[in-house]
């Protein structure tokens, strides 16, 4: 019934909306999204027969504003979910409800909300619907703004976890203060300086868990406390941003049950000016899996968030490989520098030419096993862990006239399989790009993109065990048609020609109108890793028809 209820409000509002007039002084908008896909058996490429013939994600979402007031909610249906999504997703309803006063002073939120803690280290609540990832609290969120230049937080509330909620409870306060708007004295100074501070607990009740001596039960914490604090300081050129967590003694399946206490450090260093930028990120990280029921696995039902220091690439072969971050323990450093040849010079030429270096290291921590569940389970030694990853590219992109402009990168890989669970030997990988855009007149443009990866992986044939089908070398192209605003072509095909397996082709068409999208795909999908933020999925491989349509009002 309550169910009805809800969808009877979201087409009624739906209904109200498109008539461009507001309900009871306030306004109505809103989005949808459906996404589609058929698959059939292809043993060459590992893809199974799909017995439902059509997967489909859909979600509506309605948000309501009057003045300082709000209220939204969001309507998803997985039936069923699209290959690589839980299968814990299968159904439909209400995934998402709030409602919301934002005040000059004071913001108060009560349903489902979203809120974030400095870098993330100890909250972050967020939604990637790509990455099927949902861990919003559902309490109350209060903001007090006292004063100008000063932010308190405090919030209640339980995580979602796929269609119900997590037993524990997730509690926490948080507090900002840029002193530039607080004190007059620095209100204009070229120092820019903002400190923050924050403590998150969650409340979980005793599982009655054995330890390794079956006779005797842990004795688990019901209350475990994170605390953090932070600062953001920039003059001319320079920022730096700089946060510190640590987390207490917190037993769960992510650590085998051990009473280690965890922490984590991220710094960024940045300069910037006119044609030229670098930065330096460093991230130290030890037993910050933090989960509001100690018992969860996967990527639902984290409390916490640990950015990765990785590239987050975006072309196919860039993305072969990309880097999970390692909750239980990782260190590594990151460069970026972006330099901008000026014109008229030698090899600037007529319009400049723009640089991109970047590069990339993350290793483990050295320890010493001292113990399994009811212990600390491990000291740290100084000096590095093992290697897991490590990356370093260069790009260069160049207008050759006032309608061309190529762009062409080199890269440079070591990935090591431990990172997404498995065994073996490092890869080493070398990638080039060139990536070609021609604007032919006002409605017709063309991009045209060449990829190569050599690497010393190989691909193991045998059912026994687990066949990495990224394995190998590679090549790749893809054109892609642009007519208009409106309409796209894109065919491409990647083909693994030496210690490899597959050939994936894959024709794209879209359509766009307005505030509505339409893209149709046909092809095979390989098998790998999709992640976003150091956060990932498994993709599974697939053969047949995709689709995707968005709207919004």
């Amino acid at each position: 019934m309550k169910k009805i209820i809800f969808i009877s409000i979201i087409i009624g509002l739906s209904f109200a909306s498109a008539s461009a007039q507001g309900i009871m002084g306030g306004h109505v908008t809103g989005n949808v999204q459906i996404d589609g896909q058929m698959s059939h058996a292809d043993s060459v490429i590992g893809a199974t027969d799909v017995p439902q013939r059509l997967l489909m994600n859909a979600r509506a979402d309605i948000l309501y504003t009057n003045g300082d007031f709000s209220a939204g909610l969001r309507f998803e249906a997985y039936q069923d979910p699209l290959l690589g999504f839980d299968a814990e997703y299968k159904g439909q309803g209400l995934a998402n409800y709030f409602v919301k006063y934002n005040g000059r002073k004071l913001t108060l939120t009560a349903g489902n909300f979203y809120e974030q803690f400095g870098n993330g280290l100890i909250l972050r609540t967020y939604e990637d619907r790509y990455l099927g990832l949902d861990n919003s609290l559902l309490g109350v969120n209060v903001q007090y703004r006292p004063v100008d230049g000063v932010t308190l937080k405090a919030l209640a509330g339980k995580q979602r976890c796929y269609w119900h909620y997590g037993d524990g409870l997730v509690r926490g306060v948080d507090g900002e203060v840029n002193l530039n708007s607080l004190l007059k004295a620095m209100n204009d100074s070229k120092l820019r300086v903002t400190l923050g501070a924050g403590f998150v607990s969650k409340y979980e009740e005793d599982g009655n868990l054995t330890a390794d001596d079956p006779s005797q039960l842990l004795n688990l914490p019901l209350n475990v406390g994170a605390g953090a604090v932070r600062g953001d300081i920039s003059y001319g050129h320079w920022s730096l941003n700089a946060e510190y967590a640590m987390k207490g003694q917190d037993p769960s399946a992510l650590n085998n049950y051990t009473y280690r206490t965890g922490n984590a450090a991220v710094v960024n260093l940045n300069y910037s000016q006119r044609g030229f930028s670098a930065g330096l990120q460093a991230k130290r990280v030890e037993n910050m899996g933090f989960k509001s029921m100690r018992s969860q696995t996967g990527e639902m039902l984290y409390i916490n968030y640990l950015p990765a220091i990785t590239k987050n690439h975006t072309y196919a072969f860039l993305a072969m490989y990309p880097y999970a971050t390692q909750v239980m323990g990782e260190q590594g450093v990151q460069a970026d520098v972006m330099y901008k040849i000026k014109k008229g010079t030698l090899l600037g030429g007529k319009y400049g030419t723009d640089l991109h270096f970047n590069s990339s290291i993350v290793v483990g921590l050295d320890t010493t096993v001292i113990g399994g569940k009811g212990t600390d389970g491990y000291t740290v030694n100084p000096g590095l862990g093992p290697l897991y990853y490590g990356d370093a590219s260069a790009e260069v992109a160049k207008k050759l006239s006032k309608s061309v402009k190529l762009t062409a990168t080199y890269a440079y890989q070591v990935f090591n399989p431990v990172v997404e669970n498995e065994s073996g030997d490092l890869h080493h990988n070398n990638i080039l790009i060139a990536d070609l855009s021609w604007k032919v007149n006002k409605k017709h443009s063309l991009r045209f993109e060449a990829e190569w990866l050599g690497s010393d992986s190989y691909y193991n044939a045998t059912e026994e065990e687990h066949t990495d089908r990224r394995a190998g070398d590679w090549i790749m192209g893809l054109v892609e048609w642009n007519i208009g605003r409106n309409f796209f072509v894109s065919l491409s095909d990647q083909y693994a020609y030496n210690d490899g397996i597959g050939n994936y082709y894959n024709l794209s068409v879209g359509y766009t109108q307005g505030a509505t999208r339409l893209q149709v795909g046909y092809g095979k999908q390989r098998e790998g890793m999709l992640c976003i933020g150091g956060v990932c999925r498994l993709v599974p491989a697939s053969n047949g028809l995709t689709f995707s349509l968005t709207t919004s009002f």
